[in-house]
């Protein structure tokens, strides 16, 4: 009879351990539920589209009102227009173009892949735009715009139409005065590396632009030869506008 009482008390405590140690589980469950979510969370708004003409995020057409984050892909038709505000700065897409969103240092940037972009900035570290190895941002902390436009994945044309822009291909860093506009190459060893007819230091023929250093050769042009984007609002000159 002593012994049963033993046995059962033995069962009774393995019971309580199973229930104690099933609360342990199930607490940590809950937890685990609860914190998930705010690991999953996406990260926060790069910025909004204030103008879409058939223009998507991905592969879903936006519209305006739209949020953007970092990594979206923007896209427009072969007649379509984008823009999106993005803190300080302002990004236009014009129409056939591809660009995907990203932060750098928390700042809005953009990689240009396909057609042209136009974008404002009220400082100099409001934007930054990359075309595969040259990277274009403002200059001075002026209300800056600045235009390029992809011509192959080696070549892009560089206007600046308002402030100055500072193009840099690694450690080769070259400014872009106000009003002019280059064709930058970023093979410098390229057997084709010449000026376009009435191209030259400037745009009247002659050798190209060349550091010592160079990693890319640009050739001035004449405002007329640059693609038009869009005529800008008031609104698209003042970034810092709301």
């Amino acid at each position: 009879m002593p012994r049963l009482c033993v046995d059962r008390f033995t069962v009774t405590r393995k019971i309580d351990r199973l229930a104690v140690t099933s609360r342990i589980i199930a607490v940590l469950i809950s937890y685990t539920l609860l914190i998930t979510p705010v690991w999953a969370a996406p990260s926060s708004s790069l910025g909004t589209v204030v103008y879409a003409y058939r223009a998507h995020v991905g592969a879903a057409q936006t519209s305006v009102g739209a949020t953007v984050f970092s990594g979206d892909r923007l896209s427009t038709d072969q007649s379509g227009s984008v823009q999106v505000r993005a803190g300080a700065a302002r990004l236009l897409l014009s129409s056939a173009s591809i660009a995907t969103l990203s932060q750098e240092d928390a700042n809005p940037a953009a990689t240009l892949t396909l057609g042209s972009a136009t974008f404002s900035t009220a400082n100099s570290n409001a934007f930054t735009l990359h075309v595969a190895s040259a990277v274009i941002r403002p200059n001075t902390n002026q209300p800056t715009i600045g235009q390029v436009t992809v011509l192959n994945p080696k070549e892009l044309i560089v206007k600046s139409t308002r402030g100055s822009l500072s193009v840099a291909v690694e450690d080769d860093v070259r400014e872009i005065p106000e009003g002019a506009a280059y064709r930058i190459v970023l093979d410098p060893n390229a057997a084709d590396a010449q000026g376009p007819r009435g191209a030259g230091t400037k745009g009247y023929g002659g050798s190209p632009m060349k550091a010592a250093k160079s990693r890319f050769i640009w050739f001035a042009v004449a405002a007329t030869a640059v693609v038009t984007v869009l005529g800008f609002t008031e609104v698209f000159e003042s970034p810092d506008r709301p």
